[in-house]
């Protein structure tokens, strides 16, 4: 299993709306770097389910449901989606700030490439982050 981070504009599609449909797919990427993290997702991998833009949280845990697949609304046929199932909510919802604060975070591509929209976790860091947000996935 791999671990990834994936980000939402709340105001687009937040955790709440995450939660009420249940399994969505997660579209819209037009990064060539995030689309290549997304095809390299397979089914059963977890993300954490990230707000940005002011609230900067990790507010969830998504797993990948569904592997890569074309989006509809590329019309240029270039990128595509993944479907995502929620999870579990974090208990404690864990900053940007944090995460910024724990040295042992500081090589994650949330602090140096902050506009990447799809990103890989290692699985050390997944733990320690889910220790911070006292959520177990």
């Amino acid at each position: 299993m791999a671990f990834w981070l994936i980000k939402t504009e709340p105001g687009s599609w937040s955790w709440d709306d995450q939660v009420r449909d249940g399994v969505t797919h997660w579209d819209g990427v037009r990064n060539y770097q995030a689309a290549n993290n997304m095809k390299a997702m397979r089914i059963g991998d977890r993300a954490f389910f990230y707000h940005s833009v002011k609230e900067k949280l990790i507010v969830g845990i998504v797993e990948v449901s569904r592997e890569y697949y074309p989006d509809p609304s590329d019309a240029s046929g270039r990128f595509g989606m993944v479907d995502v199932k929620t999870l579990a909510p974090m208990n404690r919802p864990v900053s940007l700030a944090d995460i910024k604060g724990e040295p042992k975070l500081q090589d994650l591509a949330l602090i140096r490439q902050s506009r990447l929209s799809v990103m890989p976790i290692d699985e050390d860091s997944w733990a320690l982050i889910c220790s911070m947000g006292e959520t177990k996935a």
